[in-house]
């Protein structure tokens, strides 16, 4: 998350609220505004020096209930104040992304004429494969839940089981649902010419980067794709900023792309490390200035 932030020009840092649930405990409703209300009251604890947001497993219904014990939670309704869903604009900063991709690779950022593949279409997934569709890509789906395969036929879609549709020939590989996915031993089975997607953590190890990029894969990584979400979030809520101008600021993700890949060509360099690299400079520059510091961040 801190990555995804210095990326991003946000002078914020960041990590993952997680919620462990022992086995055999069965999250209804009454259990789980329980464990909300406590995840508000760790936070209020921490007096401004965290906040939380919806992430995997949770909505901003979710954020509502943490919000009535703290007022440190990005992302509650519209109704409450908050900024609302923030899937769409994640998905929209990898459309931004997939552009820059296609221009990379094929001297055009338009999508119209590409064939793209979404592995998992939980809420970014759905929302990405809507706005992909609107651009005219040619796309195969995939999800570990049969029932979105109805989504694929909505959209006139491919639709394929995760496995396949991680080997699919396509131009660009959209990781959309957890991570670990790009292992070792699915590289020889790659078809694709870049891998850009919202899912964290998609490498299952780090040594996977500099594989790809040996095998001359762009891969875009994810805590740059997938900033559109925190983007605007911090934008709107933290930093007072208009719909507007957080908007372009998910699309600048654009340009962002580019920054690590330029490097890597300069230099020869796995754009992997170019990315790391430019994150802690701007995590280390920060640090140096007070004026920048920002209550951490991020996700439940």
């Amino acid at each position: 998350m801190t990555r995804k932030c210095a990326m991003a020009g946000l002078a914020n840092g960041g990590g993952k609220t997680v919620v462990a649930v022992p086995d055999g405990v069965t999250l209804d409703r009454a259990v789980r505004a329980d464990v909300l209300s406590d995840v508000g009251d760790l936070i209020a604890s921490l007096d401004g020096r965290y906040a939380t947001g919806p992430d995997a497993g949770t909505t901003p219904r979710d954020m509502a209930v943490t919000g009535e014990r703290t007022g440190h939670v990005f992302c509650p309704p519209p109704q409450l104040g908050g900024s609302g869903d923030s899937s769409p604009h994640t998905a929209t900063g990898v459309v931004a992304a997939l552009h820059a991709v296609c221009a990379r690779v094929h001297g055009s950022p338009d999508l119209g004429q590409r064939h793209l593949a979404i592995v998992g279409l939980g809420s970014v997934g759905t929302h990405l494969a809507r706005q992909l569709t609107a651009t005219g890509a040619e796309l195969t789906v995939s999800d570990f839940d049969p029932a979105k395969q109805a989504l694929a036929e909505d959209l006139g879609a491919w639709w394929a089981e995760p496995a396949d549709a991680l080997t699919a020939e396509v131009d660009v590989l959209i990781p959309a649902a957890l991570g670990g996915v790009l292992t070792s031993g699915i590289l020889p089975r790659l078809r694709c010419a870049a891998i850009a997607g919202p899912a964290n953590n998609q490498l299952a190890e780090p040594a996977v980067a500099g594989l790809l990029h040996q095998r001359r894969i762009i891969w875009v990584a994810d805590y740059i794709a997938g900033a559109g979400g925190v983007i605007y979030a911090l934008a709107v809520e933290l930093h007072k900023e208009t719909p507007r101008s957080a908007l372009a600021r998910v699309q600048a993700i654009e340009q962002t792309v580019d920054l690590p890949l330029d490097t890597a060509n300069r230099t020869g360099a796995d754009p992997n490390q170019a990315a790391l690299e430019l994150a802690a400079h701007r995590v280390n520059a920060d640090a140096l200035s007070p004026a920048h510091r920002q209550p951490g961040s991020k996700s439940a």
